[in-house]
């Protein structure tokens, strides 16, 4: 890996387009560099990892209309969309819009956490749906993917977006362009500016992870990817892109993140160097933000040792920075506290997660978020006995570059009526590679199956994982098969209507104030 030095630079200093970052980004991208057989593998178990939380959420309101609005662009050859046949084809982008959602909705997959945070598994989407509308192969389709993972991990390895209040998908977008940049095999110089315009029109404020959560969480990677792939289509066709994006002196660092006297240093492959940052990702056994994952596994552990909850007098989690200020008590948001919170605010408390796993004894994607389930009096009594504080021990375990010092847990210490005391650690989740359960081909294909138990035929399920397992091999027109059917009376219905089914909907008499006519 290469070291790369990213600042700011005034207009008058001319940055050489060999000194950008966009620019190194598209020359990792266009490197045809071979992809390496366990790297395929990997792709394969999250190409299935995205399928099951996808099959899980496939009837779910925010799901359900983003599939309508996706419906509404039919187009040939078009691509897939979660639940629908594989004959009814959507324009690519809709098509990635729409399982972009599906995939992000229940916080159930793959997750790098380094100076930033991600979830890579959302590159997936558009670059596939290109990839199936384009009718390209199973090799080209883990090309795509495998820089776009690369790019996903090493900016967030390099450049935190999470200070300076900006949402994850500002990596999301130029990493998806790029992926897509590659499946194409595109020339540096498109992807370049595939990357800046990517870049420019998916920098958002983190405020759709603050307060009260609200399905934009879901939506906003999927907005990504489709920015991305318009980004990449418009580029094609001759157009440009704001540059440099940036180290422009009115760019994205100066103005966004550290300001004209940032320096960040990203590292990139070398050129002939293989890709394999996926291998550094993890997937999630539990439909919660990842920080919990480990939580959950040590307060399954605990809870026997504990015996009956009610002689707890507090509970403490001592955890890195990250996980006390967007998830714990330092976050000092009241709705985490809420019983009445949405779904999207719970799985960012890990109070309320902590509280539950210790009652439950585990954690499950519905159940442990139902509205008579966050208002159990119990669970109440419990939640607000719980707190975080920052220990720097694991904030620095947190940023360790060492994977095997890299941490994501916590020490938790339980204070009992009485005044005995329980405690115990955990590093890293259960699944996690190096925990102590780490995921394989197996536990994906297993994790498929139980979401998709009662939704998918299992002829279909049957189906689906048989192409995955040929996925290097797939040959054009194959790539379709990537998805899944679902009977229509699982997929949910809306009576809602927007602009793009306004012809569908029931008549609406548009009421005008007086003065308005």
């Amino acid at each position: 890996m290469k070291q790369h030095s990213v600042r700011t630079f005034k207009s008058a200093d001319h940055l050489p387009r060999a000194g950008q970052l966009a620019w190194k980004i598209a020359e990792v991208a266009a490197d045809p560099v071979a992809v390496e057989s366990d790297v395929v593998e990997m792709l394969g178990n999250r190409i299935i990892d995205n399928a099951a939380v996808a099959a899980a959420s496939v009837a779910r309101r925010p799901v359900i209309s983003a599939r309508a609005q996706a419906e509404a662009h039919p187009f040939q050859p078009g691509a897939t969309v979660f639940g629908l046949t594989r004959s009814q084809r959507i324009s690519p982008e809709w098509a990635a819009w729409a399982n972009g959602v599906a995939v992000r909705e229940l916080d159930f997959h793959d997750t790098f956490l380094a100076a930033d945070y991600s979830h890579p598994g959302d590159n997936i989407p558009p670059v596939l749906a290109v990839a199936q509308h384009c009718g390209l192969t199973g090799a080209d389709l883990v090309r795509g993917l495998a820089a776009a993972y690369e790019i996903q991990v090493d900016l967030v390895k390099g450049i935190c977006l999470h200070k300076h209040k900006i949402d994850h998908i500002a990596h999301l977008g130029p990493s998806a362009a790029a992926g897509i940049g590659a499946l194409l095999d595109l020339p540096a110089e498109t992807i370049y500016q595939a990357v800046q315009q990517a870049l420019h029109v998916t920098t958002t404020t983190r405020q759709s992870r603050k307060g009260e959560i609200s399905s934009w969480k879901a939506y906003a990677p999927a907005f990504a990817g489709k920015m991305a792939i318009e980004s990449v289509d418009r580029v094609m066709r001759g157009e440009g892109a704001p540059s440099p994006a940036y180290e422009g002196e009115d760019g994205f660092i100066a103005w966004l993140l550290g300001g004209p006297g940032a320096d960040y240093t990203v590292s990139l492959p070398e050129k002939g160097e293989p890709k394999r940052a996926i291998l550094e990702t993890y997937t999630k056994e539990h439909s919660a933000e990842y920080q919990s994952q480990a939580l959950i596994d040590l307060a399954r552990r605990l809870g026997p040792q504990i015996g009956d909850l009610s002689k707890i007098e507090s509970i403490v989690i001592h955890t890195s920075h990250h996980t006390h200020y967007v998830i714990g008590t330092g976050a000092n948001d009241p709705q985490k506290m809420d019983p009445k919170a949405s779904r999207e605010t719970l799985d960012h408390s890990i109070m309320y997660i902590f509280a539950v796993a210790l009652e439950d004894g585990g954690w499950h994607h519905e159940r442990s978020y139902a509205p008579e389930r966050a208002g159990r009096e119990t669970t109440a009594a419990l939640w607000r006995k719980i707190s975080t504080v920052e220990d720097p021990a694991w904030t620095r375990r947190y940023h360790s570059q060492d994977p095997k010092e890299k941490a994501f847990g916590g020490r938790v210490i339980v204070k009992l009526k009485g005044g005995s005391v329980i405690s115990d650690e955990i590093a890293l989740a259960d699944a996690h590679p190096l925990g102590a359960r780490p995921f394989r081909r197996p536990d994906y294909i297993r994790k498929f199956r139980n979401l998709a138990e009662g939704l998918i035929a299992t002829t279909e399920q049957d189906r689906f994982i048989a192409t995955v397992e040929r996925l290097a091999s797939l040959k054009a027109g194959e790539l379709t098969d990537l998805t899944f059917t679902v009977d229509p009376e699982f997929l949910g219905a809306t009576s809602t209507h927007g602009i793009f089914d306004w012809r569908d909907a029931a008549p609406v008499t548009v009421q005008r104030a007086a003065g308005n006519r």
